[in-house]
């Protein structure tokens, strides 16, 4: 029988070779120090790996310091540490200092495998590296993945554009773990030339955002973002200044237009208190403390200018980008359903995307009135309707920023985009309230490409149906050729030829039962409808403005 031998030399007292049928650990050696890590589910995985550390103190709200280094090898086992937050998950440890990242390795000696790395999810306010695994992709000895913390909420994306507090916390401990990849993970066994980034809701809006950030340049050549993008009025703050006032006042304190009285507030204040809110029942579209444009302040801005105004200029790398979404990412808000069908019929203008602004409400509501025939029929919402309700929340949060995206990328001479819609609905995925149909919920393409069931650890598919099980084998195939190759229909996905995406939203992939070419342009009416809006009534972010000299 073949087995593999390890041979450990105990230097100080005697030499011993020792045998057994299969390695269960692993030590690595890398700039940092020697890392030692564990077989799980047939494959190697680090887990708990610092590659920045947290400033602390007054300067919190800073771009992360340096990772620390060791002599002695660190046990790679701590899977519980996430970053402050406002929701709480079994087993998971709180901490400040909590940049930490996963490697996870197949079990081969294959070197300068291809690397992707995932982004969490959770509306840039709740999540963790692990939130999803990418165990399964991993298994096929194609690649190695890598999962990470960043700070969230208030934490992660204050943006008053001081020297303290710039702006951007969250997406340059991004950054940093990107350059720690570059830094590591040849020692893993992957190629730091040859990286994907890849990540879901919050994280699909992060990967957009990295893509045109100049503190990137040459850490990474795909992107897939996966249900976000960075021209959602979530990605980026309208007015970064105005949201920590108003938040400010809301617990309690009042000069909020002494910056320096506003920056201090802020900087003192407890984690208790910066995590109270997540901002998750918002009706306009947003999540409050996201990323921002950055007031120019040295070299280290993450960004300096709108996505908008990037991507018309055309100057940013066009990079392979696989892009998509699932057909009712609007689900995401049907826990609402009961308590805002009755609110939007009192006042639709609160649910109207922050990143509009009319001159007059006259001009508001006429817009609104728009809205309400093109979605409603111009009938109240209710339990009729509620399939528009959900078409409203993916268009206004999800689709049309995706495909508005995609618009731009092609007028900017971007000819490597490859669109898709998820639409595959399991036997076991609930009925939508009042109907009798189903539909693909927010991010359900991740949930199907990463392991088990989105949001439930674990890599245990054993109890999953075999249409879903051979949907997932479909997406992993797909996803596995565009991080290898650049392409997602090589020969390896048994799929139609894949042809780039066009400025009006064509051709696409429906990734359903079955895998077939859309020959029309995605949700052309709808789309449409919101590019006459947002043409005429856009209102782009804009960055702190410069405080003033004098500090308290």
């Amino acid at each position: 029988m073949l087995f593999k031998c390890r041979i450990i030399l105990l230097v100080v007292f005697f030499g011993a070779t020792f045998c057994s049928e299969e390695q269960t650990e692993r030590l690595v050696r890398t700039p940092q120090g020697p890392v030692k890590g564990y077989k799980e589910d047939g494959i190697f995985v680090f887990y708990g790996i610092p590659y920045a550390t947290v400033p602390k103190g007054k300067y919190k709200f800073s771009a992360p310091y340096p990772a620390p280094a060791w002599l002695q090898p660190l046990d790679a086992v701590e899977k519980g540490i996430i970053c402050p937050q406002g929701f709480t998950f079994p087993n998971k440890t709180m901490q400040e200092d909590c940049l930490i990242a996963n490697v996870f390795v197949p079990d081969t000696d294959k070197k300068k495998l291809p690397v992707v790395v995932y982004v969490h999810g959770g509306a840039y306010q709740v999540g963790y590296s692990n939130l999803a695994t990418p165990i399964h992709l991993v298994k096929s000895e194609k690649l190695i993945a890598v999962t990470f913390n960043y700070r969230l909420g208030i934490h992660g994306f204050l943006c008053l554009g001081t020297n303290d507090v710039p702006g951007n916390a969250g997406m340059k401990d991004q950054v940093a773990l990107l350059k720690w990849v570059q830094k590591n993970i040849a020692s893993y066994g992957g190629n730091p030339e040859d990286v994907t980034i890849a990540g879901y809701s919050a994280g699909s809006s992060s990967v957009d955002l990295l893509m045109l950030s100049p503190l990137t340049r040459d850490l990474f050549s795909r992107v897939i973002p996966e249900s976000g993008a960075n021209l959602a009025a979530f990605s980026v703050q309208i007015d970064p200044l105005e949201n920590a006032k108003v938040h400010a006042k809301s617990l309690g304190f009042d000069d909020v237009e002494n910056i320096y009285a506003l920056e201090q507030f802020y900087k003192t204040a407890s984690f208790d208190i910066l995590i109270a809110d997540t901002f998750m029942n918002r009706t306009d579209s947003v999540f409050i403390f996201s990323p921002c444009v950055e007031r120019k302040i040295g070299a280290e801005n993450f960004l300096t200018d709108s996505p908008y105004n990037i991507l018309k200029s055309g100057k940013y790398r066009k990079l392979p980008i696989l892009y998509g979404f699932a057909n009712m990412e609007g689900m995401l808000r049907l826990p609402f359903y009961e308590t805002w069908k009755h609110k939007m019929n009192e006042n639709f203008a609160d649910f109207l995307p922050v990143d509009l602004q009319f001159v007059s409400e006259e001009e508001k509501n006429g817009v609104i009135e728009k809205i309400k025939k093109f979605y409603f029929n111009g009938q109240a919402v209710g339990d009729d309707n509620i399939l528009s309700y959900i078409d409203y929340f993916s268009d206004t949060i999800f689709t049309f920023p995706t495909l508005r995206a995609v618009k731009m990328h092609a007028e900017a001479g971007h000819d490597k985009i490859y669109l898709y819609e998820y639409n595959f609905v399991g036997e076991s995925a609930p009925t939508i309230p009042y109907t009798n149909l189903k539909g693909a919920n927010h991010c359900a393409q991740t949930a199907a490409v990463l392991d088990g069931r989105f949001n439930i650890p674990g890599s245990d598919e054993s109890d999953l149906s075999e249409d879903y099980l051979k949907m997932k084998s479909v997406l992993r195939k797909i996803w596995i050729s565009f991080i290898t190759s650049g392409n997602p229909s090589s020969s390896d996905t048994s799929i139609p030829v894949w042809p780039n995406a066009h400025a009006d939203g064509s051709p696409f992939m429906s990734l359903g039962r079955t895998v077939s070419l859309g020959g029309g342009a995605l949700l052309e009416s709808r789309m449409r409808f919101w590019h006459d809006i947002y043409e005429r009534h856009y209102r782009a972010p804009i960055p702190p403005p410069t405080p003033p000299h004098t500090e308290l």
